[in-house]
Order: C-alpha cells, then structure tokens, then sequence
C-alpha cells in the first residue's frame, strides 16, 4: 500500500490543504473590496489544477509515463473530489454554500490539468 501512495505525498498534502481552505469559515473577508467577482471560482480552479498536476506528476513519476485512461481516471476524481466538498459545504459546513459553479470551476481547472499533462508527455517523447 506504501508502494501506491509512495509518488503522492504531495498530492495527498494539497487535497488536505484544499479540504480544508474550502470548508473554513471566510467571515468577512469575502466581501473585501481586494477581491473582485469571480475570484473564488479561480481559487477554485487554481486548487484542482494544482490537485491534478501533482497527481499526474506523481504518476509519471512511479511509472515513467501516463496514459490517456490513468490522465482522465486522475481528472474524474478530482472531479468527484471537488463535488465531496460541494456535498459537503452544502450539508455539513453550512456556512459555506455548495455551488455548481464552483463545481465547474473545479473541473476546468482538473481538466486544464490533465490536457497540460497530456501534451506535455506527449511532447517528450
């Protein structure tokens, strides 16, 4: 099991980082006039970008390369992983509010991920 999760670390670190940034409490802060309509859909986007790079990274680093099938299983569980946050904002943290937006911003950021992986692979060879 140590073998599977060896080239995940960070992975595992920033999903724990995205958790828990997602689930807080925001007070006030969001409505500062530093931040302009829309910038939490690109936080959003940012984290699982971020989420599904270090993924991939760390897969292509256990296995010397990734394919087309690993690249998009990797894309729907950030997907899923970004839905459990919404399911949970929406039920369990009710002070933050589960969106479909965010949810889509979640998934284009994952995908940005895993396209940028692909050619990225696909180039090096």
């Amino acid at each position: 099991m140590t073998h599977l999760f060896k080239y995940q670390k960070p992975t595992l670190w920033w999903a724990l980082f995205v958790l828990v940034m997602c689930n807080i409490g925001m007070g006030k802060v969001s409505h500062s006039p530093l931040f302009f309509p829309g910038f939490d859909k690109l936080v959003h986007c940012g984290f699982f970008f971020m989420f599904t790079l270090l993924a991939n990274y760390g897969l292509v680093k256990q296995n010397g390369n990734i394919s087309l099938a690993t690249a998009v299983k990797v894309f729907v569980i950030a997907v899923v992983f970004g839905g459990l946050i919404e399911i949970l904002q929406l039920y369990i943290f009710t002070w933050r509010s589960g969106e479909w937006n965010d949810l889509f911003a979640d998934s284009v950021g994952a995908g940005m991920a895993t396209l940028s992986t692909l050619l990225l692979v696909t180039s090096l060879k």
